[in-house]
């Protein structure tokens, strides 16, 4: 039986090479490629996550179900080049958040479908989120009610995966905002309690001994906690080492464990490099990785017209704002305003809302008109400078080819290269 890559994660920082792992939590093909041809360069593997409310049993936003997200991994990877055992594939927040307006028992139901789902299709990265109130039930619940969901949950996994020739690891706790996003402008955040910390492995061991997979808890290698970071839809809360010492210093109690740091999405590369070092060593990243692709085609966009002047039907921006105005449902309740700032968040909000706006129909038809339309064209360098900037010194360079595609890639890979520095 084959070690799980991510088994020993909590020893990699006291030996040579990698530190840490990014984890990219996107949907989108250029962002896989992106991340499978980063990791590539370096010899590392891949971390690509899902999560529950994007996959699920019922396709989730993306339309897929877990073994569909497999095989659209898998086909990027085969494109790419890139062997597909070295993809480690991950369920994030995996618990009955999509259905939690269900009662208790119809929603973990449905959880306890969606992870065997997820454990069958080989995803060996298993973050346990079932923190959340069903109907009837508060906003949030006690540590005891879900450790006991969470170790359910990992029961059913494990059945799943009895004869997996790599078995999963567990993630567990969450100190973060709901999957999807925060709500609200976020300014100053409170970091875990070190205590409290430890009480989440302490009461998560508890309830997978009780639930009779103890074995299982052997494989659990991480905690999701709060080290004070955060986006909102204009703002970026900045990691401060000072405010997490006492959470970084209390994994010394938790040996084989390191701690996930969800939301890092736009820190600084310095910022980022700290987490690593102390001791969040699973950095996820999703919203500024899908932030640089819509920068990378916006500036494509308008390359377009001035190249092809009325060419399009429609142009891309021009098919998100109308797709999100006729379906609000993913972005209304976040963001707040007159018309015009609302106008505004759509587009240019961190929080970048408009990725769930990608699979739609419409849009993605005019994604692909537009690099089909640019598909042959070598850009030339003046019109990458006006719309395309951050690529400029690249492609005068030679590092960058003047080609749509590859300019999207390279929007994606300035975001990357911050991550895998930071985990080096």
């Amino acid at each position: 039986m084959a070690e799980n890559v991510l088994q020993d994660i909590a020893a990699w920082r006291s030996r040579a090479g990698a530190k840490g792992i990014p984890s990219i939590c996107s949907a989108h093909p250029l962002v896989i490629e992106a991340a499978m041809r980063h990791a590539d360069r370096l010899g590392l593997p891949v971390l690509i996550e899902a999560t529950c409310n994007q996959v699920n049993q019922d396709g989730g936003y993306t339309g897929m179900t877990p073994a569909d997200f497999r095989d659209f991994v898998k086909a990027i990877a085969g494109r790419v080049g890139f062997a597909f055992d070295r993809v480690i594939l991950g369920g994030d927040h995996l618990g009955p958040n999509p259905w939690k307006s269900l009662s208790a028992e119809a929603a973990m139901a449905k959880a306890r479908v969606m992870i065997e789902a997820y454990a069958r299709a080989g995803f060996t990265k298993l973050h346990l989120d079932t923190s959340m109130g069903c109907a009837g039930e508060p906003v949030a619940l006690a540590d005891a009610v879900t450790a006991e969901r969470a170790a359910s949950l990992a029961a059913v996994a494990e059945a799943a995966t009895r004869q997996a020739q790599v078995k999963p690891v567990y993630i567990v706790g969450t100190e973060v905002p709901i999957p999807g996003g925060a709500l609200e402008e976020i300014e100053e955040l409170a970091v875990t309690a070190p205590q409290a910390a430890a009480e989440t492995v302490r009461v998560h061991r508890a309830a997978f001994a009780a639930a009779g997979v103890a074995a299982a808890f052997e494989r659990a290698v991480g905690a999701v906690v709060q080290p004070g970071v955060e986006f909102g839809n204009h703002n970026v809360v900045a990691y401060d080492p000072a405010k997490a010492s006492g959470l970084a210093a209390v994994l010394g109690e938790l040996p084989g464990f390191v701690f996930e740091a969800h939301s890092t999405d736009y820190q600084s590369p310095a910022a980022l490099k700290r987490l690593v070092t102390d001791g969040f060593a699973i950095l996820k990243v999703g919203p500024a990785l899908t932030f640089a692709v819509r920068e990378a085609l916006y500036g494509l966009d308008l390359i377009a017209e001035e190249l092809f002047p009325g060419r399009r039907r429609e142009g891309l921006r021009a098919a998100f704002e109308r797709v999100m105005l006729a379906h609000p449902d993913n972005w209304a309740k976040y963001y707040g305003g007159s018309a015009d700032e609302q106008r505004l968040q759509r587009h240019f909000s961190y929080s970048d809302r408009i990725r769930y706006y990608w699979p739609q129909p419409d849009v993605a038809r005019a994604a692909e008109e537009l690099m089909a339309l640019l598909a042959d064209v070598s850009i030339h360098e003046t019109l990458i400078s006006q719309y395309l900037g951050a690529c400029y010194e690249g492609v005068r360079s030679g590092a960058i080819q003047p080609s749509a595609h590859e300019l999207a890639l390279a929007k994606v890979d300035k975001v990357l290269a911050d991550y895998y520095a930071a985990c080096l």
